[in-house]
């Protein structure tokens, strides 16, 4: 069984909590009812079936006759539908206050799994927090659990879990004072990543502009832990922009990682609106830049959500400026609403669309563009970057046989 984001069902889970769940529950689908009328006669509640009924019956009748479990829940998203001729409305008009209905491509698996269990036990016991957990990623039991053919791949927020910024879209806890860095963070990382036995890990933090270096030094100390105990592990950072200070740039790019990353997250035009007014499109660019040019070697990686309101030409611009300071990953993925005092989705984008999106960042040259619907920063991204590294050896070796055959023939 499988159930949509964690957002979406929290939401409905809220519904059920008290004896008031029921009246939100018939408002809701009365809602739903006038939505669908609009656009399907049929689906409206035949009046004359219920005139005639009790008030109690007339809310089940409405219940019944409403959404059910199965727009909630539903199983494996079947393959081979072209969902652009889905007839749900995927875009929400200016001055609308309805939230639009989740789409059948962004619901999602339970998470469970021996491997979830045992992530998230570790967690608890070493007093860890994983943005996994704090964003209520749709994507936790799958990265988590990995599997026979599959990376196991976990995120690590370091610093607490509350943040000094309040972008607007994002779910984790804010403050202007969050308590203080914990000293045994760094040690007590590098043995639950050793105990899980992962192939790769991404560290992210919190923002902590309270900090004089925004936290760069305990990322390093992080970084250098985890190559310490297990040389062989993949490390990527998400890092913060530390409002642009390169020094503190360079400190974490210099700490012995794999895959620098730090997300534009949206286009320039909606950057003011989207995210904390310390968080400017330039600045990102500005900290990409430079983490490159400090070690040409690392891999530099960053992502979009869409679905806010962007035009296509926009999104085009922003791979287009990603490119020009040398970011070799990307990852684009719908933005979900994770509470409502978050911005609303404007838009539903369809799997066709994110593939697009896909096409266009090979044609740019990005090392790789994972784009797809439940995709985020850091989804699978072991895999990703494994299959890529995979890849252009491959092709390496493709090379090298050529020009050897060529040698021959001479």
């Amino acid at each position: 069984m499988s159930l949509t984001t964690s957002a979406f069902v929290r939401n409905r889970n809220t519904l059920v909590r008290s004896s008031a769940a029921s009246t939100t529950l018939v408002q809701k689908c009365f809602k739903s009812q006038k939505a669908a009328a609009a656009t399907d006669p049929s689906a409206d509640v035949d009046s004359s079936s219920t005139s005639n009924l009790s008030s109690a019956d007339k809310i089940k009748a409405i219940i019944r006759d409403g959404p059910d479990f199965g727009d909630f829940v539903s199983g494996a998203v079947p393959e081979g539908i072209k969902w652009a001729d889905y007839k749900g409305k995927l875009r929400r008009e200016k001055g609308e206050a309805e939230r639009l209905r989740l789409p059948p491509w962004l619901k999602t698996e339970i998470p469970m799994g021996k491997n979830y269990s045992k992530l998230k036990e570790t967690l608890r016991g070493l007093n860890l927090s994983t943005v996994c957990e704090e964003a209520r990623c749709p994507n936790i039991g799958e990265c988590w659990g990995g599997g026979p053919d599959q990376t196991a791949t976990a995120t690590i927020m370091l610093m607490g879990d509350t943040c000094t910024r309040g972008c607007r879209f994002c779910s984790v806890k804010t403050s202007r004072a969050p308590p203080p860095l914990d000293p045994n963070e760094p040690e007590h990382t590098a043995k639950a990543i050793a105990a899980w036995g992962l192939d790769y890990v991404v560290l992210t933090s919190v923002d902590r502009d309270d900090i004089p270096d925004g936290g760069s030094a305990h990322i390093a100390e992080t970084v250098q832990h985890l190559k310490k105990e297990i040389p062989r592990l993949l490390v990527e950072v998400l890092s913060p922009d530390f409002r642009g200070n390169k020094d503190h740039v360079s400190t974490v790019v210099g700490s012995g990682l794999d895959v620098f990353a730090h997300n534009v997250e949206t286009i320039e035009r909606l950057t003011p609106f989207v995210r904390d007014p310390r968080a400017k499109y330039r600045q990102t660019m500005e900290v990409l830049q430079h983490a490159k040019s400090v070690n040409p070697h690392i891999v530099t990686k960053t992502s979009i959500m869409l679905g806010l309101g962007e035009a296509d030409d926009e999104v085009l611009q922003t791979m287009k400026d990603l490119r020009e300071v040398g970011v070799d990953c990307l990852t684009l993925g719908q933005y979900m609403q994770p509470t409502k005092r978050h911005l609303k989705v404007v838009e539903y984008v369809t799997p066709e669309k994110f593939y697009h999106w896909e096409l266009k960042g090979k044609e740019l040259g990005f090392l790789y563009t994972a784009s797809g619907p439940l995709v985020r920063s850091s989804y699978k991204a072991g895999e990703f970057f494994i299959k890529n590294i995979l890849e252009s050896r491959m092709k390496s070796d493709q090379n090298d046989s050529s020009t050897q055959s060529a040698d021959q023939i001479k």
